[in-house]
């Protein structure tokens, strides 16, 4: 079995880049609150939002040319794979039954092969921020989600994925 503390699980580059970007747009956050489930990347106690900068391969990213299953122990892969979207999965539960909209940005999202570039990605997290959207996930393989305005009840909401 792999020493899995060998492995940042915070604070890794991709990370970093996006928190500076955000900060440089004015947005101001926590970093890994611990009360809060899942302990999310960023905290925006002002929107009730978290952000998840997820790794494709140790989330399982479906449909993603980073995720993959290693061919060696992959009994012991496709357990540890599952047992983390699960993780996941309660967690994101969790955060929206008590009131936070949540926002997972795979890792394939913020490098080169993304299908937009890095500045529309910051652009849609500070809309998806401020005009309260609900909860969402930008993977680098689609186009990113389109929000719109919705004035009855005056916050930007997503139209599809």
């Amino acid at each position: 079995m792999p020493d899995m503390s060998l492995f940042r699980s915070k604070n890794t580059k991709l990370e970093v880049g996006l928190r500076k970007l955000i900060f440089s747009k004015g947005f101001r956050y926590r970093l890994h609150v611990k009360s809060l489930k899942g302990s999310p990347d960023l905290v925006f106690p002002k929107y009730k939002a978290v952000i998840f900068v997820h790794g494709c391969f140790w989330h399982a990213h479906d449909e993603c040319r980073v995720s993959h299953i290693p061919k060696s122990n992959q009994a012991f892969w496709l357990e540890k794979f599952r047992r983390n979207r699960e993780r996941d999965s309660r967690v994101k539960a969790w955060l929206e039954l008590n009131g936070w909209r949540v926002l997972v940005i795979w890792e394939c999202a913020l490098g080169r092969s993304a299908s937009f570039p890095v500045d529309d990605l910051i652009e849609f997290v500070c809309c998806w921020l401020s005009g309260g959207a609900r909860s969402c996930e930008v993977g680098g393989w689609r186009p990113l989600p389109m929000l719109k305005f919705d004035i009855d009840v005056g916050k930007v909401q997503k139209v599809h994925d």
